[in-house]
């Protein structure tokens, strides 16, 4: 299991502390949750953030675009430093074009389905994807509770990756914790993303341990 806390619920007046407390604890992934106020309603940051705390943290950065027409950034964002780009699938409508420009930027590339969205819209992109993440709330903002058919799908998701024949990661976002890690691992999850459960919970080396813990990590 591989934990990827969420910038989104950490102090944004200290991001450069926050990562190097984060590398300190054992974390090795950063989720930076990218909002443009259009395919979500909040607004975060974007390229020029990512590439000042690229220049303080060696972590790998695990890109979520919550922006409509992602294609269009993807260069921006590989420049800024970021090592795995994921993309909406409703938010692009040229989906396998942006995986394979994430790809040849020398990014991971990613596809994110929110928890409506069928899995059927990744069928064919299993080879060339390194990572499915399934949205467990509606994006957006952080701290919500998790929706419960999103563990089926996870389920469902990780069936179709063996039948393809595929090595493609499964990645959990929205309302995950320790109650429901262990669940999510389980039923398929190779990576789980924490906000508020993660960095409302310090110290951050006993947070993970605990995440693991649960997870049999």
């Amino acid at each position: 299991m591989i934990l990827s806390p969420s910038l989104l619920s950490c102090d944004f007046a200290r991001l450069a502390d926050e990562l190097a407390a984060l590398k300190a604890a054992g974390v090795q992934w950063a989720h930076l949750d990218v909002m443009d106020g259009r395919f979500v309603p909040n607004i975060t940051f974007g390229p020029p953030v990512i590439a000042a705390m690229r220049k303080t943290s060696t972590l790998f950065f695990d890109t979520h675009l919550m922006i409509e027409e992602p294609g269009r950034f993807v260069e921006d964002f590989a420049k800024a430093g970021a090592d795995l780009i994921c993309v909406h699938a409703e938010a692009d409508r040229h989906l396998e074009r942006s995986c394979a420009a994430i790809a040849q930027a020398g990014c991971k590339p990613a596809v994110a389905l929110n928890p409506a969205t069928p899995l059927e819209c990744v069928r064919y992109l299993l080879p060339q994807l390194y990572m499915v993440l399934i949205m467990s709330v509606n994006p957006g903002f952080g701290g919500q509770g998790f929706i419960p058919f999103c563990l089926d799908k996870v389920r469902e998701l990780k069936a179709m990756i063996t039948a393809a024949g595929a090595r493609t990661l499964i990645q959990v976002d929205g309302g995950v914790t320790l109650e429901n890690c262990a669940e999510l691992t389980a039923a398929g999850a190779d990576v789980l993303v924490s906000g508020s459960a993660f960095f409302g919970h310090p110290p951050y080396a006993e947070r993970l341990r605990q995440f693991q813990a649960r997870c049999g990590a």
